[in-house]
């Protein structure tokens, strides 16, 4: 591509028009080919985008991303002010990116008028008006805490509990500001799932697979566990912070994503081997979880119970063992 129209692109977003390309003095039959040969792709009609040599190399989601976030400040442009981004293509670009969040269509909500949705495009009417639209890389959204209701109302409880997690993570929105916005859509579809998962959300969840396991954790009916909770020894050393702690029980839950140690070598293995020595060396039972055990609850019920039992056990035979050294220690005193 060249320097014209990369500036063009650059400028806007990473997207450019059949009138950019024709101006930077490429033809019709050049979008063509490189349409083929996939240097560039098609957002919409007459409307694309060039694929740098890494977009191979992103997972599945992030190039749903890339390609929802070009295509919606193309049509937020199209729009020509007449409407604001909004649900998750604002949360997008808020930065809020959640897995399992439908990125199908891009969502526009329409500052006066009514607009028509197609197959890629969602116009939203104008209720509530949005009055107080924030602008992030030259795109005017609905702000965070709306953006982030609006999206939650479409789509599953954990996903939505996800949303609100991240939310509140990154400071984007508080429990205040999320429980007012829900005022906004009142009686509206999907609006009960909105409202328990913002009763529900904490900021200290510091991931989507943490969020989804605790969701599914307290649908198991178990206690709720503290989170991010720092263990320390005796002499108050800081052992490691724990995504999950039963702390009644003795028993760490760590969520371990697909790709946290991907491309970092053995050392941050032995580390973390290390780590959790020193946890079960202070008495903790520690039970690891994965994406797929979410699709499998029973069976990670019995491991944390397992864990549990474990840890009653060894607490149970550490005090019976003090219970002996004290009935030696008073058989030696006399």
């Amino acid at each position: 591509m060249n320097l014209k129209l990369s500036t063009v692109a650059a400028r806007r977003g990473g997207w450019f028009d059949r009138a950019d390309v024709l101006a930077a003095g490429y033809s019709d039959d050049d979008i063509h080919l490189r349409i083929k040969d996939g240097s560039w792709v098609r957002l919409f009609r007459g409307v694309y985008a060039e694929v740098g040599v890494d977009y191979d190399l992103l997972a599945s989601w992030d190039q749903r991303i890339w390609r929802h976030v070009r295509t919606a400040k193309a049509a937020y442009h199209q729009a020509g002010g007449g409407a604001v981004l909004s649900h998750q293509s604002a949360l997008l670009l808020h930065g809020v990116q959640i897995g399992d969040l439908d990125l199908s269509r891009v969502h526009l909500t329409n500052l006066a008028r009514l607009g028509r949705s197609t197959r890629w495009m969602c116009q939203h009417a104008p209720r509530p008006p949005v009055l107080d639209p924030v602008e992030v890389e030259g795109v005017c959204l609905t702000p965070a805490p709306r953006s982030v209701v609006e999206a939650i109302r479409g789509t599953s409880y954990p996903v939505a509990v996800s949303v609100v997690d991240e939310a509140l993570r990154r400071e984007l929105a508080t429990i205040a500001q999320l429980s007012e916005a829900l005022g906004l859509f009142g009686g509206r579809t999907g609006i009960g799932t909105a409202t328990r998962a913002v009763q529900f959300g904490d900021g200290r969840s510091e991931s989507a697979g943490e969020s989804r396991l605790r969701v599914l954790m307290a649908d198991l009916g178990l206690p709720k566990p503290r989170l991010q909770a720092e263990i320390r020894d005796l002499s108050g050393r800081l052992v490691g912070r724990v995504d999950f702690l039963f702390e009644e029980w003795g028993v760490i839950v760590e969520f371990d994503g697909a790709l946290k140690y991907a491309g970092k070598g053995s050392a941050p293995l032995v580390l973390e081997k290390a780590r959790e020595d020193a946890l079960r060396d202070l008495g903790y039972e520690v039970v690891r979880a994965t994406w797929p055990d979410l699709s499998a609850p029973a069976a990670f019920t019995v491991r944390v119970a397992q864990a549990r039992d474990r840890s009653r056990r060894r607490s149970n035979a550490v005090l019976s063992a003090a219970g002996n050294l004290q009935g030696v220690s008073r058989r030696t005193s006399r």
